[in-house]
């Protein structure tokens, strides 16, 4: 197994993925593992979840992402009664969602090229969506994007708000990788409280009040913001698409006064950096506010809010690559995650996570 190339290429072995919940395991949810590795000399430690607080210290400050899951996988049946998946992304002003279409293919999902604009696809308890346009990758500056924007008809009484709508006939989104179908509450953090992520921020998924009530006791500060996830790119390894993002005030001082005071900011996952960084000035100060990102964070835009970041290991690739190499570095990435695969860590939303430290 070798990592190669600009954008970390390397094989996944198929016993390497996290086929389901640790629960189903046998372990506790903070029973993962935890490879901790320490950019100032490439060190690394094997531990597991609940040994975190032991690698933080008083005055850290650890930045949370408290977006619920939605259950955003409805089935959806074209005019001639074929029938596929529609996987909820994100809800867009005026109402419209952008959406994915996906094929059924043995018992998993692919991709599904196919759609039309203006074409109506029934949905379970009456409701129907409707295909408006292909989403337009601003970024890449085309609009062959595999999400639609699409609007919802939904009856009485869940209109307008689809959220009592999908509880009742949605479902978690599921890749192929994970065997069987697991109930909602596998997909949610302990500390969330606005459902609006299409999938998981999953780098969350470990903590236990247990762990939380540790970290507070050793003086470490636990920040909130929100960051709604759309759907992942698994499949082509396409640049986020825009999220909502909400940073406090109260996290935003928190991330500034640690900064000016040479303390740590940490985030756990992917989806705090990028809320983070959309709000950080070019000097590290993180400012209040709301509105939807299109920020990428690179190794050549580099990171200007946090020191370290808690989060689980990437498919190989995948863009998420990019902001840990801008965080950690190509050469300490490359020897994390060797040692990662030599030592049989799982991926995926149920997998190990990895705490990348200064």
């Amino acid at each position: 197994m070798t990592l190669k190339g600009p954008s970390l290429e390397f094989a996944l072995p198929k016993e390497l993925e996290a086929h389901a919940p640790p629960e189903a395991r046998g372990l506790s949810r903070d029973g993962v593992r935890l490879m901790v590795s320490y950019r100032q000399g490439d060190r690394l430690v094997h531990a597991r979840f609940r040994d975190l607080p032991e690698f933080l210290r008083e005055g850290d400050v650890l930045v949370i992402n408290t977006s619920g899951t939605l259950p955003a996988a409805l089935p959806a049946f074209r005019e001639d009664g074929s029938e596929l998946r529609l996987h909820l992304s994100t809800r867009l002003p005026g109402g419209v969602w952008t959406v994915e279409l996906r094929r059924l293919e043995d018992g998993a999902t692919k991709p599904y090229g196919g759609g039309e604009a203006g074409e109506t696809l029934r949905l379970p308890g009456g409701a129907s969506v409707t295909l408006l346009a292909r989403h337009r990758m601003e970024e890449a500056g085309k609009a062959g994007s595999r999400l639609w924007v699409a609007s919802f008809s939904l009856p009485e009484p869940y209109a307008p708000d689809p959220l009592p709508y999908l509880l009742e006939h949605g479902k978690p989104i599921r890749y192929g990788y994970v065997a069987g179908e697991w109930p909602l509450e596998f997909y949610q953090t302990v500390y969330a409280t606005e459902p609006g992520s299409a999938e998981m921020p999953s780098a969350g998924r470990a903590f236990t009040p247990e762990v939380l009530t540790r970290l507070l006791a050793r003086g470490v500060l636990v920040v909130p913001l929100l960051l709604h996830t759309g759907v992942a790119s698994l499949e082509s390894h396409e640049p986020p698409y825009e999220e909502f993002y909400r940073v406090p005030p109260v996290t935003a001082q928190a991330v500034s006064q640690a900064r000016a005071e040479g303390r740590r900011v940490l985030a756990v996952g992917t989806t705090v950096v990028r809320a983070l960084e959309t709000v950080a000035d070019p000097l590290g100060r993180v400012h209040p506010g709301e509105g939807w990102t299109r920020l990428l964070v690179t190794p050549e835009r580099g990171v200007r809010a946090v020191d370290g970041i808690l989060t689980g290991w990437h498919e190989p690739k995948a863009t998420h690559l990019a902001m840990l190499e801008a965080i950690a570095g190509r050469r300490h990435l490359e020897a994390a995650y060797q040692a990662a695969l030599e030592h049989r860590y799982l991926w995926h939303e149920f997998g190990d996570l990895h705490l990348v430290l200064p």
